[in-house]
């Protein structure tokens, strides 16, 4: 079973608003509503993949029981914990540029978190997927990701899968995640690079994070692809497949999807790669999550 926690999931607002101008009014072109946060979108395109995903985390008001309503509408399995407050609403505008406004989010305790543990404890086995992914509400500590691992760290055999930026994600790597997924602009930050690196000096980044405790390191690079290093000492790098970017939301969750997919089915990881970057260049491509017809049809042009 692949689990996914989702912190902070999201009522997303899309809207299209043509030429946008700032200090008047501007009315939309079209509208939509969806459910957001990194973990469910994961486990979405993980359902869509034929894989068995239970995606957890914390939903909290009016907008947390549409999130509710909304994710089984679509057929995936969840087990949200009931919190405090407001789940977020996020916007997202498409115009000349995309434009993000995100919300703050519900209200999770401490208490909330030891509720989240206890469950998966009940719930993990040897061989299951853990995955973290998003961000975190303004109630907890940047250390919540690693603090969860280390009530979970007596739950042997299940791999860890950490997609994070700044301290969240580096706390976590002492409790060896299998994979990590920053995407470039992260890597930057977590250097303090002041200019995109070239891909041996990303293979570089990569590596120290596998000293710092990372088994396995894919760096997301938008149109350029992805680069990887893996516990078997490999450099890997696949270019994105090119087309018309429709939305950036979920690509890079969708790669995380598609590596887990592939690789629970081949055990290879320049394949999962491929198939990851693939996902990701699918979704970016479409208004939504993409299909599984879809993301094989990107794979087939990148071979």
């Amino acid at each position: 079973m692949i689990y996914t926690i989702t912190f902070n999931p999201s009522l997303d607002y899309y809207v299209q608003v043509n030429n946008i101008k700032s200090g008047v009014v501007n009315r939309t072109t079209s509208e939509r509503l969806a459910v957001g946060g990194k973990g469910v979108n994961v486990s979405l395109a993980l359902k869509e993949l034929g894989e068995d995903t239970l995606a957890l985390g914390f939903v909290a008001g009016f907008t947390g029981k549409f999130i509710r309503e909304k994710v089984a509408a679509l057929g995936l399995n969840h087990d949200f914990i009931e919190v405090a407050g407001q789940s977020r609403i996020n916007v997202k505008i498409k115009s000349n540029t995309e434009t993000d406004i995100n919300g703050t989010g519900a209200y999770v305790s401490p208490q909330d978190v030891n509720k989240l543990s206890r469950k998966l404890k009940g719930l993990l086995k040897e061989g299951d997927w853990l995955v973290v992914c998003g961000s975190i509400p303004p109630s907890l500590p940047e250390t919540v990701y690693a603090d969860l691992f280390k009530k979970l760290h007596a739950v042997s055999g299940v791999k860890l899968v950490v997609d994070a930026c700044g301290r969240t994600l580096k706390e976590t790597l002492k409790y060896r995640p299998f994979l990590i997924k920053p995407n470039i602009y992260e890597l930057c930050d977590l250097f303090g690079l002041t200019a995109v690196p070239d891909v041996e000096n990303v293979y570089a980044c990569a590596r120290k994070l596998q000293q710092a405790g990372a088994r396995n390191v894919i760096v997301s690079m938008g149109s350029s692809g992805a680069a990887m290093v893996t516990e078997t000492e490999q450099s890997l790098f696949v270019r994105a497949a090119r087309g018309q970017l429709v939305n950036s939301v979920g690509a890079g969750d969708s790669m995380i999807a598609g590596f887990i997919h592939n690789y629970i089915n081949t055990g290879n990881y320049f394949a999962a790669l491929n198939y990851a970057t693939a996902a990701g260049s699918a979704c970016a491509f479409t208004k939504n999550l993409a299909t599984r017809e879809q993301i094989e049809y990107i794979e087939s042009l990148m071979l």
